[in-house]
């Protein structure tokens, strides 16, 4: 789950090193929570109060909920951490929170203390907030009791064993430790997870069909669900195809190289138009200086491609965009991915030896696929 789903955010704060992102679409929920609570929940849990009173104490509920939204997946990114496994942020959206780890448990007892840590932390919370509740009247009596409530909630509903929910990897760590097999666990898992995605899908379109607009929720979260689970089940796929295999297994040996100097009307006529590859190495007296591609070509006016030199244009080269030959070819395709770069130059004692790009990979997934 990532790419699209974590467009359009802002980073709010740092907690534990790990900072914390706001989606855009966390502004709408908000809005949707402490409308309701004010104008339907505390109205009728707490009568005869101000209204000013209801949307005080709505606007707090929906900030406590998402703070024990984050207390959750900080529960996991607590114990992840603890096994060396990075966070790299914490994103509130429409249907919750998502930590980004960055790598995968290293074990089946690794995987199911990261995941039944945060429905754990939820239930616990629930705890709180109810033993609050009931040494409260009122208005105070009403918000601790819905905390309370909606927590129980999140950590009953995380419990489902449908991939990618923590109950999902509860399930998954558990086939993982039978079967000693990752690749099988997680597919399984997912399997479940998107069966339980369609049965919420379904019941939601039953609900709307039968007057209820509230159909609307099951709907979308099941689709989410749905999303969420094919897409680690591509991922798993991915690990399993590429596991063990190099960077020298995919690379490319026999690369095409550019000169500094050549205009892009000869860059464009003699080389990417013969080669059909979409970015070149640029090389001058065998030294390496960047890689030129069509989106930087595309960004030149077509008129001036006669007076316009590939110096002029190609994207100076940086370590960080370099691989070595004997670095797993996953690693690889998490480096183009996080750099939003199609190739990766591949170097040894300063020299280029060859290029590993993602539509490389592709291919070597399509005739190694699973």
């Amino acid at each position: 789950m990532n790419g699209a789903l974590f467009k359009g955010t802002w980073k709010v704060a740092t907690i534990m090193g790990i900072p914390m992102r706001v989606h855009f679409s966390w502004f709408i929920v908000f809005g949707l929570i402490t409308w309701s609570l004010s104008t339907r929940y505390f109205p009728m849990a707490a009568p005869d109060l101000p209204v000013a009173s209801y949307w005080i104490k709505g606007t707090l509920a929906a900030l406590l909920l998402f703070a024990s939204v984050v207390f959750h997946e900080l529960s996991h990114s607590y114990i992840a951490q603890k096994y060396r496994i990075p966070i790299t942020s914490i994103t509130l959206f429409i249907f919750g929170g998502v930590a980004q780890m960055r790598g995968e448990p290293p074990h089946p007892k690794a995987e199911f203390r990261m995941a039944i840590a945060g429905p754990i932390s939820s239930f616990l919370l629930a705890g709180l907030f109810f033993l609050t509740s009931v040494n409260t009247v009122g208005g105070p009596r009403a918000l601790f009791s819905y905390l309370a409530q909606i927590n129980f909630f999140l950590g009953a509903f995380n419990l489902i064993p449908g991939f990618p929910m923590d109950g999902g990897r509860v399930l998954r760590s558990i086939l993982w430790s039978r079967t000693k097999d990752y690749f099988y666990a997680t597919q399984k898992a997912s399997i479940i997870g998107k069966r339980i995605a369609i049965f919420f899908i379904i019941f939601g379109t039953f609900l709307i069909f039968s007057g209820f607009s509230s159909g609307l929720w099951p709907m979308l979260i099941g689709w989410f669900l749905y999303m969420a689970a094919q897409s680690s089940a591509q991922q798993a796929t991915l690990q399993a195809v590429l596991s063990g295999i190099k960077v020298k297994d995919v690379m490319v040996r026999e690369i095409v190289t550019l000169g500094p100097l050549i205009t892009l009307d000869e860059a464009v006529d003699n080389y990417f138009l013969r080669c059909s590859y979409g970015g070149f190495p640029v090389i001058d007296d065998g030294k390496f200086l960047g890689i030129i591609t069509l989106k930087e070509i595309k960004d030149v006016p077509r008129e001036n491609w006669r007076k316009v030199k590939v110096s002029d244009v190609f994207i100076p080269h940086n370590k960080k965009w370099e691989m070595s030959q004997d670095a797993d070819a996953m690693k690889a395709l998490e480096l183009m991915i996080k750099e939003d770069k199609g190739r990766i130059i591949v170097m040894e004692n300063d020299n280029v030896i060859g290029l590993i790009t993602r539509n490389g990979i592709a291919r070597y997934l399509q005739i190694k696929g699973k």
